[in-house]
């Protein structure tokens, strides 16, 4: 039976589920996270995620196992035509600036590209302006 809450995933979550499962198959021992810093959330919820140091933008996807090149690899997720916004942007700049390889792509199979790019040591990245 499925999942009654799966009607209200929007495409961006199955893509990154689709991105998730795919990192369990291939790299099980890379270690990753998502931050939960999207959604609504009750005054107080957002009182206690600003106290506790949530900061807003940060990538939708944090692999945090690193490479021969990198610290990390950062994916922000977008959907069909969606762009990051401005905060994004700056936390893909900022991590690049700490030696992560940081994207954002609205394609499922240029994720995938890159993630076995990034374990392979193969990732090459032009800097966000």
């Amino acid at each position: 039976m499925a999942n009654p809450y799966s009607k209200f995933l929007k495409g961006e979550d199955k893509m990154q589920r689709a991105i998730i499962n795919y990192l369990e198959l291939q790299y099980p021992d890379a270690v990753f996270t998502h931050p939960m810093n999207e959604g609504k959330r009750t005054p107080f919820e957002q009182y206690k995620m600003k106290y506790l140091g949530t900061k807003p933008g940060i990538p939708d996807l944090l692999i945090f196992t690193p490479n021969a090149n990198f610290s990390g690899l950062a994916l922000e997720l977008k959907y069909k035509y969606n762009k990051p916004t401005e905060r994004q942007q700056k936390w893909l700049k900022w991590l690049e600036n700490c030696n992560w390889a940081a994207i954002w792509s609205n394609d499922l199979e240029q994720c995938i590209e890159t993630i076995d790019k990034y374990f392979k040591n193969e990732l090459k990245i032009t800097p966000q302006k």
